[in-house]
């Protein structure tokens, strides 16, 4: 499924060949029916995948078995996934506001299914090495590859702070949808610049409140319906935690509110979405009261 000595070529690329060694045993331990009972499943599905290329309905029940998917959209062999998140509107609205990627090593954390890594890749980055701690997103990263098969992207069931330090060899490191899920977002932001070399950029884009104070709160139950939300700042709050950790040139690049447009249920992810974690009385607050999702992205420089 993963292939081990690809990983270990592209992170020799990158000056991180120490990296293959210490991963190896766990993800070993992560890709396996011990971490996720339904692992089996997944590798049988997506190991039919290209047997089923020509077959656009079989193709199309195989990736739905593979389902929520939360990023997309996707095209597949001629199968249109369309995901829980427009994620192309995301990237449209930050492509052309951070640094180039041409030739740039990148490492995207919290990278779900991969999408964004494959934008990455179009825009030129030499070598895309994303982290998400979910299975099922690795899965439907490599049923995806089936049919792209970059060998430069990959997307590894780890978090952050598994992987070995020092780091500081990546171009640029982006942080998306992140850091509210994070109990200590300075540990966050500290660990993202230890990945980071000399000069290298961040991009980092999270929920924030509104207003000009700089100030952070703490659901104390829920937000939006999501339990794992520890901390909401205002983008002075944030650009404080940013400056505290020791970035510089810190730039924002992007303010937007999050829509039923860009975030909803569908074929692909019938679960709950937006529309149900807003007033539906009031749109601009959550069912708990909150404003309404306020994102921000951030860029910023390792000194």
């Amino acid at each position: 499924m993963l292939d081990n000595a690809a990983l270990s070529d592209c992170l020799e690329s990158i000056g991180l060949s120490d990296w293959a060694t210490a991963l190896r045993p766990v993800l070993h331990e992560r890709m396996s029916a011990t971490a996720h009972g339904d692992f089996p499943r997944w590798q049988a599905i997506v190991n039919s995948l290209a047997d089923a290329g020509g077959d656009q309905d079989r193709l199309k029940q195989l990736l739905l078995e593979l389902s929520p998917w939360r990023k997309g959209p996707w095209q597949v062999a001629g199968v249109n996934i369309d995901a829980e998140w427009r994620s192309d509107l995301k990237w449209a609205r930050l492509q052309d506001a951070i640094a180039p990627l041409a030739d740039r090593c990148v490492l995207d954390v919290g990278c779900g299914n991969g999408y964004y890594a494959f934008q990455m890749r179009n825009a030129g980055a030499r070598a895309v090495i994303g982290v998400d701690p979910t299975l099922l997103f690795v899965m439907q990263f490599l049923a995806v590859n089936t049919f792209i098969c970059d060998a430069a992207i990959f997307v590894l069931p780890v978090r952050l702070q598994e992987l070995p330090l020092p780091a500081a060899r990546f171009d640029t490191v982006f942080s998306m949808g992140v850091l509210y899920h994070q109990r200590s977002p300075i540990d966050h932001l500290q660990q993202l610049r230890a990945m980071l070399r000399p000069g290298g950029q961040l991009v980092l884009e999270t929920i924030h409140l509104p207003g000009d104070e700089p100030l952070a709160r703490t659901p104390k139950d829920r937000y939006a319906r999501m339990r794992n939300v520890w901390a909401l700042p205002t983008i002075a709050e944030l650009t404080a935690w940013m400056t505290r950790s020791g970035y510089r040139d810190i730039c924002v690049v992007d303010q937007s509110i999050t829509t039923t447009d860009e975030q909803r249920s569908t074929e692909w992810m019938t679960f709950e979405s937006l529309r149900d974690a807003l007033d539906p009385d009031d749109a601009s607050r959550t069912v708990e009261g909150w404003p309404a999702p306020h994102r921000v992205v951030v860029t910023a420089t390792s000194p």
